[in-house]
């Protein structure tokens, strides 16, 4: 069979005596290729320190803000700023979901925005 027919020119060199290549898959055993994806909640400013280290450890995550929300709104815009300004520097990104919910991604992805 004339591989190079139906795979283009590069599969034509293999011999005839040879009908697979081997391929090194310890790279890809070793990596799942599985994101995390956290969790969380604010209920207090404090709940920031948290939430910034899961998006620095390579995690998406889904924030709660409605129990900092109903305690003090101000609180709650420090925070979102706080972890806003720490998406900037990962290069990550951060969104609305409903009034009750943010997201936050590093840098290997992003949220779309229809």
């Amino acid at each position: 069979m004339d591989l190079g027919k139906i795979f283009g020119k590069g599969f034509s060199n293999l011999g005839e005596g040879e009908q697979y290549i081997e391929l090194d898959t310890a790279e890809a055993e070793a990596s799942s290729g599985k994101v995390p994806i956290r969790v969380d909640k604010l209920e207090d400013f404090a709940d920031t320190d948290k939430v910034q280290k899961f998006l620095r450890d390579g995690s998406v995550v889904i924030v709660k803000i409605k129990g900092l929300k109903n305690k003090d709104i101000t609180e709650l815009k420090r925070a979102i700023d706080k972890l806003r300004k720490t998406c900037i520097a990962l290069s990550g990104d951060i969104a609305l979901i409903d009034e009750d919910w943010i997201i936050l991604t590093p840098s290997f992805a992003h949220v779309a925005r229809d």
